[in-house]
């Protein structure tokens, strides 16, 4: 087999995500980050030499025009992300756009086209899926190791707000701004309705929610129901105002998948998940031990081999599941907000 060279990626921002994504690629045989760009110059370079990265361009556009980078790497606020995705792409850059893919279905969607307008491709990067827990979950899902899927919960939480309300870190955090995309669902929440998308197989016909609002109007916790044109119902929570919890449950006609759906494996070991193959309460759950690793890492290198390989080589979100997510977590949003159920068109 001859060894592909690697792919070389700028990050447009300098934000602590992207501090996770160079430290998860650090020592790939696959990929490199070569080059970061901040709409300040200092910025850049400074950020350049704290993580160690060779090139650094003072405004967004530089780094687009670099003619060694191949792919971009978005982390940038939710509210720029389809601009910045669309501009990667028209300058001819393969990328991979943190979640959530965009503040809704029609920006993601333009995302994709312009991906294929340019000949490039571009995904939504979500950790977990490229990890061997999350593989072997699709896998047992399409083998019908658990007969067809009737029931799927997705949560998923973690404490940035009291429950009144109140900022417990930083009061400027941007997931706390409204105007740029902040709130529960499109952090914690693009996270358990991907996985419900995984576990159903299909985009939702209709939600219904609940919800709890900051003063500043993000969403702070939202529960949902969404119903499935196989018949399948699913329960969705996201909150950013509990204790840190990740789990979810697969109900089929003949089995049960128990995953918390996790990006990084553990500094300790690797993931599990566990699966019931039967009907009765007497039938055992079995624990199945997976290796995992670092999800920006796994993430990194599968899209590296999609560039230089081919689609079939990725392993995160599809178009059509990223779609579907954001029409999704738009009929929740539009629920908690004005009450009653919401129809999700196609």
């Amino acid at each position: 087999m001859v060894a592909m060279s690697p792919v070389r990626y700028g990050i447009l921002g300098a934000a602590n995500i992207a501090r996770s994504f160079i430290r998860g690629m650090a020592g790939s045989a696959l990929a490199t980050v070569e080059a970061v760009a901040s709409r300040s110059a200092d910025k850049a370079a400074a950020f350049a030499t704290e993580m160690g990265i060779a090139r650094h361009h003072g405004s967004y556009e530089a780094l687009l025009a670099d003619p060694a980078i191949e792919a971009i790497y978005v982390p940038l606020p939710n509210d720029m992300h389809a601009e910045w995705a669309i501009k990667a792409a028209e300058a001819g850059k393969h990328v991979l756009c943190e979640k959530p893919m965009a503040v809704g279905a029609e920006d993601a969607r333009a995302m994709f086209e312009a991906g294929r307008a340019h000949g490039v491709h571009v995904v939504e990067a979500y950790p977990y899926m490229s990890q061997p827990q999350t593989l072997r979950t699709r896998a047992l899902l399409a083998e019908g190791a658990i007969g067809k899927v009737q029931l799927a919960t997705a949560a998923f939480g973690f404490g940035l707000l009291s429950p009144d309300g109140a900022a417990l870190g930083d009061p400027a955090n941007i997931r706390l701004d409204p105007l740029r995309g902040g709130g529960g669902l499109l952090d914690a929440g693009t996270y358990a309705m991907s996985m419900l998308r995984i576990a159903v197989g299909e985009r939702p016909v209709r939600a219904f929610a609940t919800g709890r609002f900051t003063a500043a109007g993000v969403d702070q916790t939202v529960v949902a129901i969404l119903e499935f044109p196989s018949g399948a119902i699913g329960q969705l929570s996201s909150t950013m105002s509990t204790a840190f919890h990740r789990h979810a449950v697969i109900v089929g006609s003949t089995g049960v998948i128990e995953t918390n759906y996790a990006n990084h494996a553990p500094a300790e070991g690797g993931l599990s998940l566990r699966i019931k193959r039967g009907i009765p309460g007497s039938v055992p759950f079995e624990t199945i031990e997976l290796e995992g690793g670092d999800g920006f890492r796994a993430e990194g290198e599968s899209f590296a081999r999609m560039i230089r390989d081919g689609a079939a080589l990725w392993n995160g979100a599809s178009e059509a599941e990223s779609v579907d997510v954001a029409l999704g977590l738009e009929a929740i949003a539009e629920s908690a907000r004005r009450g009653g159920w919401v129809e999700i068109a196609g």
